[in-house]
């Protein structure tokens, strides 16, 4: 496998970055963003305001991206959100733990003290195990908050890890 590199999404790499959200998104079977999200909506969902998205490749290949942000603003601000999302033919091949180690990292270095991520669906089981092995706690459960388009009312988790 080559190896796996990480730098800021710019504007050229909008299609690659699309076609990864648009099979995660349509699926909504993990995030609680509408499946029926506009290509436009989406990207600017991903890359706009204070997130900071970056692009995983292989090369020229668009293997997974993910964004940093604040969790909240004021006195929440030193708190980090993250979101990731792997191409579903990169699935397997440790591009979600390589993103993670490049966001703690990074949040590190912006002076954020702790990471949350706010939603992880209970069916999610692979990103759990992953945020589990990177000594994120599960701190909260939200009974049925989510509706799976498969399984009906499953749980949504908080994890968090102080950084």
């Amino acid at each position: 496998m080559t190896e796996i590199t990480l730098r800021p999404v710019n504007d050229a790499d909008h299609p690659a970055l699309w076609s990864m959200l648009e099979a995660v998104f349509r699926a909504g079977d993990t995030y609680a963003i509408d499946p029926g999200i506009s290509r436009a909506d989406a990207l600017h969902w991903w890359c706009g305001g204070a997130h900071r998205a970056y692009l995983a490749e292989d090369g020229a290949r668009a293997l997974g991206s993910y964004y940093l942000c604040p969790n909240q603003g004021g006195g929440g601000a030193h708190v980090c959100n993250c979101g990731f999302v792997t191409a579903p033919d990169a699935q397997g091949r440790g591009v979600a733990r390589t993103m993670l180690a490049h966001a703690l990292e990074g949040a590190r270095g912006a002076g954020f003290r702790a990471m949350q991520f706010n939603f992880v669906v209970e069916t999610n089981t692979r990103a759990i195990a992953l945020w589990q092995a990177h000594r994120f706690e599960i701190v909260g459960r939200l009974p049925g908050a989510f509706v799976h388009p498969r399984q009906g009312d499953v749980d949504a988790l908080v994890m968090y890890q102080r950084l």
